[in-house]
C-alpha cells in the first residue's frame, strides 16, 4: 500500500500542519454546533478529502458527534483509513459527475433517511468542476436540507463554486505544510517503516514535494522502494530526483566568487557532460544563492530553520556567503531569476546557460554601487551635474525600459537642439555691442539696448509654455493619423471628435455621437489615443470623450476664433493691388454709378453672388475692358455686351434689339477678342438660359429692320432699368429662400457616402 494511503490520519489530532482547520472543527463537534454544509479548499494533496472523512467519522461515531472518534464502533471501523465504508457516507468525484442529471440523482437520493448512522454525509470532491446548471439543481436541497443530511465540498478553486452555494457553507481553508512540519511527518513515517534515511535526503524530498504531504510521501515511497539494506543515502536520492550534484553547484559558486571565467565555463561543460538538465542546474544554483543570501543576513539561519540545506554543510555555506557582499548576492540572485524563464523550451539550453554565466561574471563594481554607476553616467553626460547626481545613489536604477529610454533620448535631443539654437541667436547681437563701445559718450544709452538682443533665449519660455490644448487643436489631423497608425478603428472614430479642453491631466474630447464617444472611452481604443496625445504633448495625459462638441457645455472656455478665414466684407488690404485697375474706369465716365462700386469688383468671379444683393455692381465692373475699344459710339456698346441678356428679361426687350444692329455689330465684334479669359464662360453660358429663363435673341444680321434710326439708339442706355427690377426680383426670391426654415441632415458621413455611390454609380448596398 502506498505510504500516503497507509499513513492517512484517522482523527483531527493526527492531521499535520492544519491547525487553523482542525482546532475550530474539533470545538464545533464537541459543542454540538453542526452545520449542514462545509467547504474545504486548498492546494492539492494537503488533506482536504482526509479531513472530510474524519469529519464524517466524527459525526457518526456512537459516542459522537465528537472530535475523538472511538475507533471501535461499526461506523468508526467502516470509515477508518483503509476501511470498507458504509452506505450513509457517499464520496462523489465531481470531475466525472458534474452535470445537471448527476446532481438531480444526488438530490433525489439525499432525501432518504440514513440506514444505520446518525447522518447521511455526501463528500463531493473537486466541487469546482460542477457546472452552473448542476449547482442550480443542487441549490434547493443545500439551502433547506433535511435534518439528517450534511454536505462536504472539497475543491482547489473555491472561487468557481457559485456564490449561492458558497454562502451557505462553513468555509475552512487548508494550506501547504511548512518545511519543519513536513520534515516531522517524513521522519515519523520513516521510523514507522523501519528504514534508514540520511539527513541530507530530507531537504531534497521536501523541496521536491513542494509542501504537499501526499506528494512528499509519494516521493519518499519511491526512494525507499529502490534502497537496499544500507538505507536511503544522498547519492541514491540525488539522481532519482534529478537534482544537480552539490559539487557542481559548489564549483559554480566558487567561480563566481573568484571571478574565474575559465572555471565557470568548465563547470557548465561538466553539467552538460553529466547529463543534467541546464534549467534544473539554474534552479538549483538560484536556490543556493538564496541560501547564501539568507545566511549572510541571518547568521543563525540554520538554527531558525530558514535554510533547508543539510546541517553538515553549514560551515561550507557560511564560507561561501562570506566570499560575497550583500549587493553581489542580490544582483546574482536577481539576474538568475530574471533569466530562468528563458531556459524553458529553449532550442539551445547550453547556449542560454553560457549567456547567463557571462552575465553573472560581469565586473562586480556596478553591482556594489549601482547608484554610483548611474551618477557616473550622468557625470559623463553633463559634468556640471555630477556633484548634484552623486549624493543620490539610492535609486540604483541601471536598467531602463525601452519606452522610457526612447522618451528620455527624445527629450535630451530636443533640449540639445534648443540649446544649440539659443546661443546662436545671442551670438549675432554680441558682435554689435563690441563696435558700439567705440563712441564712448553714447554707450550709456546704448548698453541698455544690449539686453534686448540678449533676451533672445526668452522665446524659449513661451515655446515651452505653449498651451497643450491649442497645440493639440492645431495638430489634430496629424494626431488622428498617428492614432490610425496604432489603431485604425480609433482613428476613424476620431474623425468627428473635437478637442474641448484640458482639466488637470485629462484631455476632454467631444463627439456628436454617443455610441462613438463610449467606444472611444473603451480601454482598447482609449489606450492608443492617450499614448499618442501624451507623446505629442510631452507629458502624460489621459483622454476622456464626452457627448457634444460645445466647450462651454463641458466647462471649458471657447477657443479663440482664427482670423485667417477669408471675409469678403473686409477687403482692407486687397484694394492695395486693384487700384491699378480702376484707372480705365475713369474713362467710362458715362456710367457714374458703377465707379464707386468698382472697388469690390476685383473679385467678380468669387464675390459676384454677394454683390448682386447691392445695386447691380458687378455689371459695371466688366464694362471697363470694353470701353476703350469703341471710339465713335462707346456708350451704347458696353450696355449690349453685358447688359443685353438682362434687357431681354424685360418687356421693352424687342425694341432695343432692332435699333442697334448697325452700330453694335462692330462694337460687339471688336471687344470680344479682348476678354479672352471669359470666352470659356461665354461658351458655357451659350446653352443655358439667363436670369429670367429667356434664350439669347437671333443675330442682328437676321433682322430686316436695318434702316432703323440709329440716332434714337443714343437714349438706349435707359433700358437698363428692367435688369435692375429683374435682379431685385431675384434678390427677393433669394431672401425668401434664405428665410425658409432649413432642415438638418443628421446622417453620418458613411451613410451619405454610401447613398452617393448608389445614386452616381448605380451600386447596391451589400
Amino acid at each position: 500500500m502506498a505510504l500516503y494511503r497507509k499513513y492517512r490520519p484517522a482523527s483531527f489530532a493526527e492531521v499535520v500542519g492544519q491547525e487553523q482547520v482542525t482546532r475550530p472543527l474539533s470545538v464545533a463537534l464537541d459543542s454540538g454546533r453542526i452545520n449542514h454544509a462545509y467547504l474545504f479548499s486548498g492546494p492539492r494533496g494537503c488533506g482536504k478529502t482526509s479531513s472530510a472523512r474524519i469529519l464524517a467519522r466524527s459525526l457518526n461515531c456512537v459516542q459522537g458527534p465528537t472530535s475523538t472518534p472511538c475507533g471501535v464502533c461499526p461506523s468508526c471501523v467502516s470509515l477508518a483509513p483503509g476501511g470498507p465504508g458504509n452506505l450513509d457516507v457517499t464520496e462523489l468525484d465531481a470531475a466525472s459527475h458534474r452535470g445537471v442529471e448527476d446532481m438531480r440523482d444526488l438530490r433525489d437520493s439525499a432525501i432518504f433517511a440514513p440506514a444505520e448512522s446518525r447522518y447521511r454525509v455526501f463528500i463531493i470532491d473537486e466541487a469546482h468542476m460542477i457546472t452552473r446548471e448542476g449547482f442550480n439543481a443542487l441549490l434547493k436541497i443545500v439551502e433547506e436540507p433535511p435534518e439528517h443530511l450534511i454536505f462536504i465540498f472539497a475543491t482547489t478553486e473555491p472561487e468557481k463554486v457559485i456564490g449561492t452555494i458558497r454562502s451557505r457553507t462553513h468555509h475552512y481553508p487548508f494550506r501547504l505544510l511548512t518545511p519543519q512540519a513536513m520534515r516531522g511527518l517524513l521522519e515519523r513515517t520513516v521510523e514507522a517503516e523501519g528504514v534508514h534515511v540520511d539527513d541530507s535526503v530530507y531537504p531534497l524530498v521536501i523541496r521536491a514535494g513542494g509542501g504537499s504531504p501526499r506528494d512528499s510521501l509519494s516521493i519518499l515511497d519511491q526512494l525507499i522502494a529502490g534502497t537496499g539494506p544500507e538505507g536511503l543515502t544522498y547519492e541514491i536520492a540525488l539522481p532519482l530526483l534529478g537534482v544537480t550534484d552539490l559539487s557542481l553547484i559548489d564549483a559554480a559558486v566558487d567561480a563566481l566568487a573568484a571571478g574565474d571565467r575559465a572555471a565557470m565555463f568548465t563547470t557548465v561543460d561538466d553539467v552538460i557532460e553529466a547529463g543534467h538538465d541546464p534549467r534544473r542546474f539554474v534552479e538549483d544554483l538560484l536556490e543556493r544563492l538564496r541560501d547564501l543570501m539568507v545566511l549572510q543576513a541571518v547568521p543563525e539561519a540554520f538554527d531558525l530553520g530558514l535554510v533547508d540545506a543539510p546541517t553538515d554543510r553549514a560551515e561550507i555555506l557560511r564560507q561561501q556567503a562570506a566570499a560575497f557582499t550583500a549587493a553581489q548576492l542580490a544582483h546574482l540572485a536577481a539576474t538568475t531569476n530574471d533569466r530562468i524563464a528563458d531556459m524553458r523550451g529553449a532550442t539551445s539550453p547550453r547556449l542560454l546557460l553560457e549567456i547567463l554565466c557571462a552575465h553573472l561574471l560581469l565586473p562586480p563594481a556596478p553591482v556594489q554601487a549601482a547608484g554610483g554607476v548611474a551618477s557616473a553616467a550622468v557625470a559623463t553626460a553633463s559634468p556640471t551635474a555630477a556633484p548634484a547626481a552623486t549624493p543620490a545613489p539610492a535609486d540604483g536604477k541601471v536598467f531602463e525600459r525601452p519606452s522610457v529610454r526612447r522618451a528620455r533620448e527624445a527629450a535630451e535631443k530636443a533640449a540639445q537642439q534648443q540649446t544649440t539654437k539659443e546661443p546662436a541667436t545671442p551670438k549675432a547681437p554680441e558682435p554689435t555691442p563690441e563696435p558700439k563701445p567705440v563712441p564712448t559718450p553714447p554707450p550709456a544709452p546704448a548698453t541698455p539696448k544690449q539686453p534686448e538682443p540678449g533676451p533672445a533665449p526668452a522665446p524659449a519660455a513661451p515655446a515651452a509654455s505653449v498651451d497643450p490644448v491649442e497645440m493639440i487643436r492645431s495638430r489634430w489631423s496629424e494626431i488622428r493619423q498617428l492614432v490610425s497608425g496604432r489603431n485604425k478603428i480609433a482613428g476613424i472614430m476620431l474623425a468627428e471628435a473635437r478637442v474641448l479642453g484640458l482639466r488637470e491631466d485629462t484631455l476632454t474630447l467631444g463627439h456628436n455621437t454617443g455610441a462613438l464617444a463610449e467606444r472611444l472611452n473603451a480601454e482598447m481604443n482609449n489606450r492608443d489615443i492617450a499614448a499618442v496625445v501624451s507623446e505629442e504633448a510631452g507629458r502624460s495625459l489621459k483622454v476622456h470623450c464626452v457627448i457634444g462638441t460645445d466647450p462651454a457645455a463641458a466647462g471649458f472656455a471657447a477657443p479663440q476664433p482664427r482670423q485667417e478665414v477669408w471675409n469678403p466684407q473686409q477687403p482692407a488690404t486687397p484694394p492695395a493691388t486693384p487700384p491699378a485697375k480702376p484707372a480705365p474706369v475713369a474713362t467710362s465716365e458715362p456710367t457714374p454709378p458703377p465707379a464707386p462700386v468698382s472697388e469690390p469688383a476685383p473679385t467678380p468671379t468669387w464675390g459676384q453672388p454677394r454683390p448682386i444683393g447691392g445695386q447691380a455692381t458687378p455689371t459695371p465692373a466688366p464694362t471697363p475692358p470694353q470701353a476703350p475699344a469703341p471710339a465713335a459710339a462707346p456708350e451704347p456698346a458696353p450696355a449690349p455686351t453685358w447688359g443685353q441678356p438682362r434687357a431681354l428679361g424685360g418687356e421693352p426687350a424687342p425694341a432695343p434689339a432692332p435699333t442697334p444692329p448697325p452700330v453694335p455689330e462692330p462694337a460687339r465684334e471688336e471687344p470680344q477678342p479682348q476678354p479672352r479669359p471669359w470666352e470659356a464662360v461665354a461658351e458655357r453660358a451659350a446653352s443655358p438660359s439667363f436670369g429670367d429663363g429667356i434664350p439669347l435673341p437671333p443675330e442682328p444680321d437676321d433682322e430686316d429692320i436695318e434702316p432703323a434710326p440709329p440716332v434714337e439708339s443714343a437714349p438706349e442706355p435707359a433700358p437698363q432699368a428692367p435688369p435692375v427690377s429683374s435682379r431685385r426680383e431675384e434678390e427677393e426670391m433669394m431672401v425668401e429662400a434664405a428665410q425658409e426654415p432649413g432642415t438638418f441632415d443628421r446622417r453620418d458621413a458613411t451613410t451619405i457616402a454610401v447613398e452617393l455611390l448608389e445614386q452616381e454609380l448605380g451600386a447596391r448596398r451589400l
